[in-house]
């Protein structure tokens, strides 16, 4: 059709949950998180595929998360470092379930506490 400019999306080509992508070439694509803080939990964070999708989470989890404040939006490749989590787990659990929770540390039984 004449006047009809055809875009082409590769923002698409980016998310490993993409159907269009064969499981190898998802494995290494890059995929967005977006990053959000539980104001009710300490050192609680949820990570979610897509930005304010809280509707992935099971409600139990929601009510007991408290309310969420945005953190940061990070792109996760196989090459990046997250500080307490593997990038591979929270890849895994976006691509499967739209969110992935971080926990706070355990503390390491080993280790006495100052007197």
């Amino acid at each position: 059709m004449p006047g009809v400019i055809a875009m082409r999306v590769s923002r698409i080509r980016h998310f490993p949950h993409n159907p269009c992508l064969s499981t190898a070439r998802a494995r290494y694509a890059r995929m967005q998180a977006y990053v959000y803080k539980s104001q009710r939990k300490a050192d609680t964070f949820v990570y979610l595929a897509a930005r304010d999708d809280f509707a992935r989470l099971p409600e139990p989890l929601r009510t007991q998360l408290g309310d969420l404040a945005f953190v940061l939006e990070v792109a996760l490749t196989p090459e990046r470092k997250l500080a307490r989590e593997d990038v591979d787990v929270v890849r895994t659990n976006l691509a499967a379930r739209g969110f992935h929770i971080q926990f706070p540390p355990q503390p390491d039984p080993t280790v006495l506490p100052d007197a």
